[in-house]
């Protein structure tokens, strides 16, 4: 970026973050600003106090008599400046704590609640994903170091400038140390701050990879496999490799600010004690007083101190920014899925029409779907069969609103999905996906999930739910019964994958949605629970249209209709008798089955 584009983006995003502040909390940010303003002026007030001290001192001692009533109306004036200071110091800090607690929660709110509106796609794309970690990395942190370091920046500059006032007012050859020397040192340290941003911007991906690389050596669910193939000292090594690398560069930045601020601290220091050499020499001689000695002397070694702070804080506050642009960034992210309007007639039927539907995955060239036309009657149940890549689980997808397609249109009950409100299109949709929640709550609360606004707080209703799903059984086994903790995160007793998908499952007919989608359902489950299973989900999904996926024919042959895809075609549709009899696509996947079942035959002797 350019200087000019720099400033620009600072004070645009600057502006932005202090009203956010602003909406966040408005009496704290007042009260902010408040005691910061105080805390800005009152050290120029001190030193004037001081300076008038020292010089009726410095008069008294001259024979000119002690004025001991303004000493002490000095005194009192400055004992009292300093504890409204101090109590103003203590004051922004409490002040500051509690709206960094504020915007701490409502950046973090902002951020998953947005996140909850983007589409599913969006979550599958490896630039959003580094936009989602640069929005990630510790937003409130960054927006409440802006705060803290341009209200830093303001006090101090106030402070420098009330203080340079009054040096100037003593030896206005100050200003012939101060504006050459500061300038510079501002530019470098303005461009190390973006230097460093950059290369913190630039890591989006390898942070990720980062943390992959330990989730993969702490997950509870794959540290037996990562034990079992001896991965671990494959996986610490490459994480070790990235860490390492962010190490060697970070002390290059490290380095190059102790340069620089070494550098600043020698010229100023040497310059401004040069020109206090030449006040107190001319002070012997009588060309300044004692107490423009002493105020020069102190104000001079505060001064250095507070042009370093306040170019610090300048560009702290900049770096930041920096950071909070990705989190505008994120937050302007538009939801991919349009958000319709209608509304679907009462009581819903779940009747499906799909029109020469088209799909492609985004970056790939190769379509998944090619011109998907089929209809599904109110309360037909319809498996959905053909070879892994053939665009199965991308078909529901759609119909679920989780993507929108390429072109094409999917009616539900009439209504093209895409003008449909999808809270009011999900409200009728209950979907078992393959890779289905295991939720970390109690049994109840992960049957209750599928409706919780009405269920939450509903066990007869969702006792009386796990009945009709047959896991009441299995739920009552469990140590504490419906309130038994499941998970290993926060709990202490898990479920076998079978039986978190029975209670999926449970948690699918919770909701009284008008379609049912199913994706391989009954995948962790063997043959006889599956068959028992799926017996009972006939009678549980009576009156709902129902879509099903699965690899298992004997699931398959018990749907009212077949619809046969490959590489994203319908190839054929019909009973699981008929399609038998024709002999095609289906035939020969149900042939392939059976010969699998039946395993290799031996060899006669």
């Amino acid at each position: 970026m350019t200087r000019w584009k720099d400033l620009r983006e600072f004070a645009h995003t600057g502006r932005w973050a202090l009203v956010y502040m602003w909406r966040s909390n408005r009496p704290l940010t007042a009260a902010l600003v408040f005691f910061d303003t105080f805390t800005s002026i009152a050290p120029a007030g001190l030193l004037l106090i001081s300076r008038e001290l020292v010089n009726i001192i410095v008069d008294s001692i001259r024979g000119t008599g002690v004025d001991a009533e303004k000493i002490v109306g000095l005194l009192v004036l400055g004992g009292g400046l300093t504890i409204l200071q101090a109590v103003a110091g203590f004051a922004q800090s409490y002040v500051l704590s509690r709206l960094s607690d504020d915007l701490n929660l409502q950046v973090t709110i902002d951020i998953v609640e947005h996140a909850a509106k983007l589409a599913v796609p969006q979550f599958e794309d490896p630039r959003f994903q580094d936009i989602l970690e640069r929005a990630q990395q510790n937003p409130a942190g960054h927006l409440n170091t802006f705060l803290t370091q341009t209200l830093s920046a303001l006090t101090t500059l106030a402070q420098a400038v009330s203080i340079v006032a009054i040096l100037l007012a003593i030896e206005p050859l100050i200003a012939l140390i101060l504006l050459p020397a500061t300038p510079p040192y501002l530019v470098y340290q303005w461009r190390l701050a973006t230097r460093r941003y950059t290369k913190e911007r630039d890591r989006s991906t390898k942070r990720r990879w980062s943390r992959y690389f330990v989730s993969r050596v702490t997950s509870q669910d794959l540290i037996p496999e990562v034990k079992i193939l001896d991965l671990a000292p494959m996986l610490v090594g490459r994480f070790r490799r990235l860490m390492e690398e962010f190490r060697d560069h970070d002390r290059q930045y490290y380095l190059a600010g102790f340069i620089g601020s070494s550098a600043f601290a020698l010229i100023t220091t040497a310059l401004l004690y040069a020109l206090f050499g030449r006040i107190a020499f001319s002070a012997a001689s009588g060309g300044y007083t004692v107490g423009d000695v002493a105020v020069f002397g102190g104000a001079m070694i505060r001064l250095r101190g507070l042009v370093e702070s306040v170019i610090s804080s300048i560009t702290r506050s900049f770096e930041h920014v920096l950071y909070l642009v990705d989190l505008r960034g994120f937050l302007d992210v538009e939801p991919q899925v349009r958000q319709g309007q209608a509304q679907l007639s009462r009581p819903a039927h779940g009747e499906i029409d799909v029109a020469d539907l088209w799909f492609t995955y985004p970056g790939s060239a190769r379509p998944v779907l090619k011109g998907l036309t089929f209809a599904i009657r109110p309360g037909e149940t319809v498996a959905i069969v053909g070879p892994n890549g053939a665009g199965k689980t991308t078909l529901v997808k759609l119909v679920a609103r989780l993507y929108e397609p390429d072109r094409g249109s999917i009616l539900f009950d009439g209504v093209d999905v895409a003008s449909l409100s999808t809270d009011e299109l999900y409200s009728q949709v209950s979907f078992v996906f393959q890779h289905f929640g295991r939720y970390e709550a109690t049994a109840a609360d992960n049957i209750a999930y599928g409706d919780w606004r009405r269920l939450l707080d509903d066990r007869p209703r969702i006792e009386e739910i796990a009945r009709r799903a047959d896991v009441h059984q299995l739920i009552m086994g469990l140590p504490q019964g419906y309130d038994t903790l499941l998970g290993r995160m926060f709990g202490e007793h898990t479920l076998s994958g079978g039986q978190w998908q029975r209670i999926a499952l449970a948690r699918a007919f919770a909701r009284d949605a008008a379609l049912l989608i199913l994706d391989e359902p009954t995948s962790n489950l063997d043959a006889r629970s599956e068959f028992q299973l799926f017996t009972r989900f006939r009678e549980l999904a009576k009156g709902r249209t129902t879509i099903l996926i699965s690899h298992r024919f004997s699931t398959v042959s018990m749907a009212d209709r077949i619809i046969v895809l490959d590489q994203g075609e319908i190839v054929e549709s019909g009973t699981h008798a008929k399609l038998l009899e024709a002999g095609g696509h289906y035939a020969a996947l149900y042939n392939l089955h059976l010969r699998q079942m039946e395993g290799p035959r031996r060899p006669s002797s």
